[in-house]
Parts: structure tokens; C-alpha cells; sequence
């Protein structure tokens, strides 16, 4: 099924927000196969969407039963979106946060995830908030491919683990829920893999199955801030990345959850899975 444009209305049509990125692109493939009408939105797509361009959003919004969100890059923008939502008619509203959101206290990282929780909790709209740990495919399509790719991971963490998760099983959880809402309305999922691994364990099975000689390296995370920098992000965003990784030294954040087996009637993906798949296509030979 294509894409709806915003002039097209139906009232079982999905907008997917961020639609170009690692789990829009993912949920709306499945919706699309499921039969569901799509509207995937981004900045530069059919249907464009844009955080800091308001008056574009009501066109994104119109005949849209539903919403799959992805938070905006900074802390506000959420609260006027649910308010321009339930004017459309918009029914329901599932959004991806992060693990854990409400335990991290008085931390600089992700004030935008819970700035968008509060708006989509203290909203009239039916919700369901799907709060994932780190993705398997950050070591792929994100911020730690081109140093895998160099041959050396640094990071400022070191032997409290993480429970990584494929993002196949986020966006299987998000097609489930997207798919019957009411079941869900109202609750928030804490979605992990099924074991937690260092990072250093990571970067090893990466290496073992990609035949590459790989190597792991703790540092600080003000050095990581200096690295960061060095390659051109700036100092705010680069400071922000640090922030999760002294959270998650914090071992909050460790304990896998039975979340995906539980949604999905079966495990979820292990990270050898995930490493296995990924080498098959050279991604870290490149």
C-alpha cells in the first residue's frame, strides 16, 4: 500500500513520524504489509513533518487515527503536538522514549523524552509509551559504526552491562500495538533484549562474526566529550551522549525486562543474532 499525502483522509490511517530514521522506517514497512494505511512523515519526505515548523503539522495530521512518534530534539514541541492531535481527531498515540525515564532523577540526559511523556500522559488521547533500551543497530547505523569501522571502539563505559535490543523487536512491538491500541491504552513497556552485555562483550561477538580484529577501550566521558567534538558535533550534544553513559553506569538500567516476550508471544532477538545478520553485508568491513 502507498503512502497517503496529507489530502488523502481514512479513519485507520497511521502517520509515521520520523519515517526516514531506524524505527519509523521499520514500523511503517510492517503497517504497510499489515494492510494499513501509511502516512510516513520526516523532514524531507511525501508528507513532510517537522518539529520546529508548526504550520506544517496540522496538514501531517489530518484523517490520522493514529500516531507513531518518535520526540522531538528538544524539551516543548510535544505538548502543543498532542493538543493539534486531538483537534484532527487523532484517537491514539504510541511513543518511543527511552528505558526507564521516570528513574533518572535529576540527569541532564533526555529531557526531551520526558518532556514528551508528560505531554502524551497528561493528554485526553488514548496512549501507550514504549520505552526502549540502547538499539543493537547503534553499532551499525548510528554512532558507533565509523569507529567499528576504523577497528576501535572508545566509550565511557565499562562493566555494568546493557541489555541491548534489536530495533526489529521495537518496531514489532510498536506494529503490534499500533495494529489494537486498546489493549495497551495507558500503559508504558519497558523493552530490553534478552541478556544484558558490556559494551566490551558487545564490540567482541561483533568482531568474532564479522572475522575483524576489533578492540574495546573505556575512557572518560570527558575525553569522549573531546572525541565527539573533535569530529564535529557540538559541545551541548556531545556532552548530552556522555550524559547517558554515566546514567547508565548507574546500573539502573541493566536488568533486562520479560516485556518483548510477553507483547510478542516469543523471545526477543539475542545480539549474536543481530551480529550474525549484520556482518553478512560487510557493514563493518566498509
Amino acid at each position: 500500500m502507498t503512502d497517503q499525502m496529507p489530502a488523502a483522509t481514512s479513519n485507520d490511517t497511521v502517520l509515521v513520524l520520523g519515517a526516514t530514521g531506524k524505527t519509523g522506517r521499520r514500523v511503517a514497512a510492517r503497517l504497510r504489509l499489515r494492510g494499513t494505511p501509511v502516512r510516513a512523515a520526516s523532514r524531507s519526505g511525501r508528507t513532510r513533518f517537522d518539529w520546529s515548523d508548526p504550520g506544517g503539522w496540522d496538514a501531517a495530521l489530518r484523517g490520522v487515527a493514529a500516531v507513531y512518534v518518535v520526540p522531538p530534539p528538544v524539551p516543548g514541541p510535544m505538548h502543543e503536538f498532542v493538543v493539534r492531535a486531538g483537534a484532527a481527531g487523532v484517537r491514539h498515540l504510541v511513543l518511543l522514549s527511552g528505558r526507564g525515564a521516570d528513574s533518572w532523577g535529576d540527569s541532564t540526559f533526555g529531557l526531551e523524552m520526558r518532556s514528551a511523556e508528560e505531554a502524551v500522559r497528561g493528554s485526553a488521547l488514548g496512549w501507550t509509551i514504549l520505552r526502549s533500551s540502547n538499539f543493537d543497530q547503534n553499532f551499525d547505523e548510528d554512532l558507533f559504526h565509523a569507529p567499528l569501522v576504523a577497528g576501535e571502539l572508545a566509550l565511557p563505559a565499562g562493566a555494568v552491562p546493557e541489555p541491548f535490543i534489536d530495533v526489529e523487536d521495537v518496531a514489532d512491538v510498536a506494529d503490534t500495538v499500533l495494529a489494537d491500541p486498546a489493549p495497551h491504552t495507558g500503559l508504558i513497556h519497558e523493552l530490553t533484549g534478552p541478556r544484558a552485555l558490556t559494551f566490551a562483550e558487545a564490540v567482541d561477538l561483533i568482531a568474532r562474526a564479522s572475522g575483524r580484529p576489533l578492540t574495546y577501550r573505556q575512557i572518560s566521558p570527558a575525553d569522549y566529550v573531546g572525541t565527539l567534538t573533535a569530529t564535529g558535533w557540538p559541545e551541548p550534544a556531545a556532552r548530552h551522549v556522555a550524559e547517558m553513559f554515566t546514567l547508565l553506569d548507574s546500573g539502573l538500567l541493566a536488568e533486562p525486562t520479560p516485556t518483548v516476550a510477553t507483547l510478542l508471544g516469543r523471545p526477543p532477538r539475542t545480539f549474536e543474532e543481530y551480529a550474525l545478520r549484520t556482518a553478512a553485508n560487510g557493514t563493518w568491513h566498509r
